[in-house]
């Protein structure tokens, strides 16, 4: 859904003030590509899986066994590398999940139905009803 107008100039306002407060900051989330990097970290941990494999086959063929090891240290760091980086490369979600605090206890005094709800809806939904709410008064 494209934001309105209005909605538009306030996040500019919003932009132009974080970049006078902590132009660092800006310019790093402005720069920073994190889908990029972490593609980069699973191309990396691919490739340490193969080099690892074929250090293991060669343990395998000259019969020393701190080779193969070795390898298999190898091959095992690129596969961890690459899981670890999967869902942040490829920007996969699992169907169902909502962020949210996760084991946390509801905030006592806020109204216990209500605060149940807002459990269950997603982040994003959360903090736009706010931002709602907050320019409706």
């Amino acid at each position: 859904m494209p934001l309105s107008e209005h909605e538009q100039r306030l996040l500019e306002q919003i932009e132009r003030a974080l970049v006078d407060d902590d132009p660092k900051f800006a310019s790093t989330v402005r720069t920073g590509d994190r889908r990029q990097k972490a593609r980069r970290k699973l191309q990396l941990g691919a490739a340490l899986v193969v080099v690892g494999l074929a250090v293991v086959v060669g343990g395998v063929a000259l019969p020393n066994v701190i080779v193969g090891v070795l390898g298999f240290l190898v091959a095992f760091g690129g596969a961890v590398l690459g899981v670890l980086n999967y869902k942040a490369a490829t920007g996969e979600v699992p169907a169902g999940s909502a962020p949210g605090p996760a084991g946390r206890p509801a905030a006592g005094g806020r109204g216990g139905s209500s605060s149940a709800k807002s459990r269950r809806q997603p982040l994003k939904s959360r903090l736009e009803e706010r931002f709602r709410r907050r320019y409706d008064q």
